[in-house]
């Protein structure tokens, strides 16, 4: 039988007979590998494992440890819900059953509504089914079958009629007496399905629109061992005390409406929060060489052709008609910074030229997985180009992978993994350049002597890119920073300099957001310290409470003391017990309670409680407001007295 070469990530190659699935291959590299397998990316496209292999490959084994099996593995789970949903609820619809973030989901359209109890009999089928270690079966069709074998469900026709129209293969997968329409890939055991745990029912509507039917969706989580889900539920439960959506409201730092989905109302303490990361930037730019612009919000079509996000990006974007032109809502500010270099010549010597902007951004993310402030359709980032030569990419890299480092390890003292996001299937531009821009960025993160991991196929449409993963409190990870590399975008504007030469050159363009999405590092600071933001961070960074009213003009000359050290400080002069005040700083999180009496007034001191509940007394004022102060300038993440 003729023989194949297939080519390991290691660059090592084997051989093997023509008409080997990946599942085969797995095992042939170890037994544990084999067992962990999930998926496979066969020449940089993802397939199942059970597919043959009958030409020369590059091949990966995907388990639970990637971002591709995780999200493979929560869809597989989706599938087994809806399996277990039609065996109970015959009459029930599956719709559609995506991997989200949080786990997975799937919609179905049934008059029902589905209560906590259901969920625990949904459960126990899901069991069932997966104790019957059913394989699974990749089943290619045509239009016509497919609508034979979904003729009862009209989502499913609609769904199958798009493929067709938009020349899509169609496909589903069948698990015993079980089929769904999907594209795949999916795990190929569902026995490998070994812990779960449905979280919650909530309602939605058919392709996220409210002129369709109403359904019901079912929310889940999934893991390969049960170990890995009772950490999760654990975890679950310590973040639902550290729910931002919670303490924000609790605390009136910020809150959600339904009449602007996606998009958080800041009340003026949050403000405070948000305006302090933005001075903090602010700051720092003053010390990189960044300019601040102002930019619009919405622009017409051509921009967003040319710049390619109306072929690549334009599902996310927010678009609307005037005067018979087309319009979007800016979804990033790439666009029209590029229209800034360009309003005149530039040389060699005006680069490297960079210009940062805090502009509100729109992007239109479908309302299931709208969360907070960490999923949302309005938001702000800490957005930054940089033009520069080529000769200038390792350098300018360095010195934004430095300021990254700084804000992330000096400032927040967070734990952070670095992944380097490699060209997709869709992207745009020539490979030339895209391996250049890749090669660029492994060089300077290995100069820089940064571990990462890199992620086939994940960078943007166009360019590679560094992504930082931060690590909260309570363990989770969240992708914040992201660092560009780009080649195409100028380009396809002809954004240029004169070189050394004479001659005109296409500039690069690095694009840079540090924190994110302020909404987002707002939402995750708020998860990690449990609402007790460091010192220079909180809305109020102190409250002084009196013991009894005749000590209220002391109490008032040490707030005037802080005031004019422009320290955000409360007062609290109820006759209420000095215990019950204290219990209610603590619940707002205030950093610094003061406390004053008949000693303290007679000291000149004040007794002092901090955010670890530490007590110190006979503190003297002046002591107190030189260190607060220091701790506020340098952003200490601590307040150490």
């Amino acid at each position: 039988m003729p023989k194949i070469k297939i080519t390991l990530p290691d660059g090592s190659v084997r051989e093997y007979k023509k008409g080997i699935t990946a599942g085969d291959i797995a095992f042939d590299i170890g037994k544990k590998l084999g067992e962990d397998a999930l998926i496979a990316r066969i020449n940089g496209k993802l397939k199942d494992l059970f597919i043959p292999i009958n030409e020369d490959s590059a091949l990966q084994i995907i388990t639970y440890k990637d971002k591709e099996g995780i999200e493979v593995f929560r869809h597989s789970t989706a599938h087994l819900l809806a399996h277990a949903v039609v065996e109970l609820f015959p009459e029930a619809k599956p719709t559609i059953g995506p991997a989200v973030e949080e786990g997975f989901y799937y919609d179905f359209g049934v008059v029902y509504h589905f209560t906590p109890e259901d969920l625990v009999k949904i459960e126990q089928r899901m069991h069932e089914i997966v104790k019957k270690d059913c394989k699974v079966e990749r089943i290619d069709m045509t239009e016509s079958d497919a609508k034979r074998i979904f003729r009862s469900n009209k989502y499913k026709i609609e769904l199958v009629e798009e493929f067709h129209k938009a020349k899509m293969p169609i496909s589903a997968y069948r698990q015993g007496n079980f089929i769904d329409l999907c594209r795949g890939p999916h795990i190929a055991d569902i026995g490998k399905i070994n812990a779960f745990k449905l979280t919650k029912v909530a309602a939605a509507y058919w392709r996220s629109d409210p002129k369709n039917d109403q359904l019901q969706r079912i929310y889940g989580i999934s893991f390969p061992e049960k170990g890995m889900l009772d950490a999760h539920l654990k975890q679950i439960e310590e973040a639902e005390k550290r729910d931002h959506r919670k303490l924000g409201k609790e605390l009136e730092w910020f809150n959600f409406f339904e009449d602007s989905p996606g998009a958080p109302f800041f009340y003026p303490k949050g403000t405070i929060i948000y305006n302090q990361l933005i001075n903090f930037i602010r700051e720092e730019y003053k010390k990189r060489g960044y300019d601040e612009v102002v930019t619009p919000l919405l622009y017409e079509k051509s921009l967003w052709v040319t710049s390619g996000h109306w072929e690549h990006f334009q599902e996310h974007m927010f678009i609307l008609e005037s005067e018979g032109k087309e319009y979007a809502l800016k979804p990033m500010n790439c666009p029209s910074h590029v229209l800034i270099y360009k309003t005149k010549s530039r040389s060699y010597r005006d680069l490297p030229y960079r210009i940062a902007d805090f502009a509100s951004l729109h992007r239109n993310e479908l309302s299931g997985v709208l969360s907070g402030l960490t999923r949302v359709r309005k938001m702000s980032q800490d957005d930054a180009h940089i033009f520069i030569t080529p000769e200038q990419i390792e350098e300018e890299i360095f010195r934004v992978l430095d300021f990254t480092n700084y804000i992330y390890k000096e400032v927040f003292d967070f734990e952070y993994s670095v992944e380097l996001s490699t060209r997709p299937e869709k992207f745009m531009g020539n490979i030339n350049d895209w391996n250049k821009a890749e090669e660029a960025l492994k060089k300077a993160l290995e100069k820089k002597e940064i571990k990462y991991e890199i992620k086939s196929g994940e960078g943007a449409f166009y360019g590679p890119k560094v992504d930082y993963h931060i690590k909260d409190a309570i363990g989770r990870s969240w992708q914040l920073a992201t660092i560009q590399l780009d080649f195409q975008l100028p380009e396809r504007f002809d954004a240029t300099y004169v070189g050394a030469d004479n001659s005109k050159h296409i500039v690069v363009m690095i694009h840079r957001a540090l924190l994110g999405s302020i909404e987002r590092f707002i939402g995750i600071l708020v998860e990690h310290y449990a609402g007790r933001l460091p010192l220079w961070l909180a809305p109020a960074q102190a409250r002084i409470l009196t013991v009894a009213d005749r000590f209220e003009s002391y109490a008032n000359k040490v707030k005037e003391k802080f005031e004019k050290n422009n320290l955000r400080i409360e007062a609290d002069f109820r006759a209420e017990s000095v215990g019950y005040k204290v219990r209610e700083a603590q619940a707002q999180k205030i950093p610094l309670i003061l406390t004053v009496g008949e000693k303290e007034e007679k000291n000149g001191t004040v007794a002092l409680r901090t955010l670890d509940n530490k007590v110190y007394f006979d503190v003297k004022i002046d002591d107190l407001l030189k260190k607060a102060v220091k701790n506020i300038e340098e952003r200490k993440v601590r307040f150490e007295l």
